[in-house]
C-alpha cells in the first residue's frame, strides 16, 4: 500500500513519525484482510475504465486498528454504470438513491453501497444538497466532513489517497474540516452534532476552527430534523467516551440549541457551596453507570443507551425546583417528577419511540426511590413494591441508584453501598420465596367476577386492587384465605 497525500509535512518530526508508521502498519495489515471479493469488485471496475475506492469510516477505522466491517465505495462511474458493473459481480443490487448516486448490492452476505464521486452545494435554508457528479476523487474527498473521514484506498491496488492530511489528524487525534469550518457547517449543519459524536467515539479533540465554528453556527441545527439531530445524539451517548462529546456541545452552546435541559444545569452552580455542581455531579454520574454495565450476557450489557441517558437527565428537575430554605440549606423538591416530565418531552422533541421514551423517564422517576432505606429498614411490602414499580427496569434502576452517589464522603459512600447491597439481596430472597417479578393477586379478574357476582367493569377494578394491595403487603395469601378477605371486603365496602 502507497501513500499519495501530499500532506506528510505536517506531521511532527518525532513521535509523531513513529505513530504515522504504526498507524500505517495498522492499515496495512486491516486493509490486506479485505475479503477476495471487494478486490474482485475493483478489478471488474477498473477492467472497465473507471476507478473504484473505499472510503470514509471504514478507512478511518482500518488505520486506527478496527476491523473493516462496512464497505462504503465510491466511482467515477455514474449510477447506470456502476449498476450494471455490480450486477456482474452480485447476486442482488439495488437502488439505495440513485438521486444521490448510491447503489447497493449484495454478494454471499458480503453488502456493498457504491456512489458515484459527488460535488455538492447547498441552499442555505436546508441540509439537503443538490447533487453534482463530480470528476474525480480528490474533488469528492475534500467536500466530506473531516479529514479523517476524507481518506480513500484505491481498489483493487489498495493505494491509499489522502489530499486533506487526514492521516496526520489521526495521528494527533484531532478533527478538521477539509474546507473552512464555517463553510463546511454551514453547507451542513448536522456536521456540528456529528463533530461532538466523533469526539465521543474517536476520543478526539477537535481543531480550535471546528470549536470557533461550532459556537458561531449552533443556531443552524434548527434546520436540521429532528431525527438526524436524535440520530447523532443516540450514537454520541453510547459512545466510549460521552463526556467529552456532551463537553464540547455544552461548551460550544451546541447544548443550548439540541439538549438545554443539560445545558442548564450550569445554572444550578452556587458559588456558596450549599450544594454540589449539579451540572458535573450528571456527568461524574453518567462515567459511574458506565462503569456498571455489564457484558453481554449480564442484565444490562453496554453501551445501554436508556441508562445512560437516564444517568444523564436524572436531575435536570432541579433548577425548577431549587428552593433556598430559611436555614441556609437548599431544596430540589419533586424533582425527580418535574424531571421526568421534562425527560418525555425533550425526547419527544427528539422524535424518540415510545419505549425508549417511556423506560428512560420512568428511571427518571423512580431515581431516589432508594434514598431513605438506610434509615429505616424497608418491610417486605415496601421491597415488593420497589420491584413491582420498577418492572423490566429494575436491573437499570438499581444501577442508576448507585452511579448517582458521587459524594466524597467515604464513609457515606460505604454506607449507600452497604444499603444497596442489602436491599439487592432481599429482592432476590423474596424472588426465590414468591416470583416477586411477577407480582399478581391470588385470584385473577375472571375469579373475582365468580365469586362477587360481577360484570366486567370498574367494581372488578377495585377488588383486583385490594388484593394486590394485600399481596403486597402480607406476600402470597392463596386461594382460599384470598377469597375469605376478598369477600369480607366487599361486604364492608357494600354496607
Amino acid at each position: 500500500m502507497s501513500n499519495t497525500s501530499p500532506k506528510s509535512q505536517r506531521t511532527p518530526a518525532n513521535a509523531g513519525v513513529n505513530q504515522r508508521a504504526q498507524l500505517l502498519a495498522q492499515g496495512h495489515q486491516a486493509l490486506t484482510r479485505i475479503p477476495d471479493a471487494i478486490i474482485q469488485l475493483g478489478t471488474i471496475f477498473s477492467r472497465n475504465g473507471y476507478e473504484l475506492s473505499l472510503v470514509g469510516g471504514p478507512v478511518r477505522d482500518a488505520f486506527l486498528g478496527t476491523a473493516i466491517h462496512d464497505f462504503d465505495l465510491t466511482t467515477s462511474a455514474r449510477p447506470e454504470e456502476t449498476q450494471k458493473l455490480l450486477a456482474q459481480w452480485a447476486h442482488k443490487t439495488w437502488d439505495i438513491g440513485r438521486e444521490f448516486g448510491t447503489i447497493g448490492a449484495v454478494r454471499d452476505g458480503l453488502v456493498v453501497e457504491v456512489t458515484t464521486y459527488r460535488a455538492e452545494s447547498y441552499d442555505p435554508s436546508s441540509r439537503k444538497p443538490t447533487v453534482e457528479y463530480g470528476d474525480n476523487l480528490a474533488g469528492d474527498l475534500t467536500r466530506r466532513d473531516f479529514t479523517v473521514n476524507a481518506m480513500a484506498v484505491r481498489l483493487p491496488e489498495l493505494v491509499l489517497v489522502d489530499p486533506c492530511g487526514g492521516l496526520d489528524d489521526l495521528v494527533r487525534g484531532e478533527l478538521r474540516t477539509p474546507a473552512a469550518a464555517t463553510q463546511s457547517f454551514d453547507d451542513d449543519p448536522l456536521r456540528i452534532m456529528r463533530a461532538a459524536r466523533f469526539a465521543a467515539q474517536l476520543k478526539f479533540d477537535v481543531s480550535p476552527e471546528v470549536m470557533r465554528a461550532m459556537a458561531d453556527m449552533a443556531q443552524r441545527l434548527e434546520i436540521v430534523s429532528a431525527e438526524r439531530i436524535r440520530a447523532e445524539l443516540e450514537r454520541l451517548i453510547i459512545s466510549p467516551a460521552p463526556r467529552r462529546g456532551l463537553e464540547l456541545m455544552v461548551e460550544t452552546g451546541v447544548c443550548s440549541v439540541v439538549l438545554p435541559e443539560l445545558a442548564n444545569l450550569q445554572e444550578t452552580v452556587d458559588e456558596h457551596g450549599r450544594h454540589k455542581d449539579v451540572y458535573e455531579h450528571t456527568l461524574t454520574v453518567l462515567d459511574q453507570v458506565m462503569d456498571l454495565e455489564t457484558d453481554a450476557d449480564g442484565a444490562v450489557p453496554g453501551p445501554d443507551f436508556i441508562l445512560r441517558f437516564a444517568a444523564l437527565m436524572h436531575d435536570i428537575g432541579k433548577p425548577a425546583t431549587r428552593k433556598f430554605e430559611p436555614d441556609g440549606t437548599v431544596s430540589f423538591h419533586a424533582h425527580d417528577i418535574i424531571g421526568a416530565r421534562m425527560t418525555a418531552r425533550r425526547m419527544r422533541k427528539l422524535r424518540f419511540d415510545k419505549d425508549t421514551t417511556k423506560a428512560v423517564s420512568r428511571l427518571v422517576e423512580l431515581h431516589l426511590r432508594f434514598h431513605g432505606y438506610g434509615e429505616q429498614r424497608w418491610s417486605d411490602a415496601a421491597v415488593r413494591r420497589y420491584v413491582t414499580d420498577a418492572g423490566e427496569l429494575l436491573p437499570r434502576l438499581n444501577r442508576l441508584t448507585r452511579g448517582d452517589c458521587t459524594t466524597r464522603n467515604r464513609r457515606k459512600a460505604a454506607w449507600l453501598s452497604a444499603g444497596m447491597d442489602d436491599l439487592e439481596a432481599r429482592i432476590e430472597a423474596l424472588k426465590e420465596q414468591e416470583e416477586i417479578d411477577a407480582i399478581r393477586p391470588d385470584l385473577d379478574g375472571t375469579q373475582i367476577m365468580e365469586l362477587l357476582d360481577l360484570q366486567p367493569g370498574r367494581e372488578v377494578g377495585r377488588a383486583w386492587k385490594y388484593l394486590l394491595e394485600l399481596r403486597m403487603e402480607e406476600g402470597p395469601l392463596g386461594e382460599e384465605e384470598a377469597k375469605r378477605r376478598l369477600l369480607a371486603w366487599w361486604e364492608g365496602a357494600n354496607q
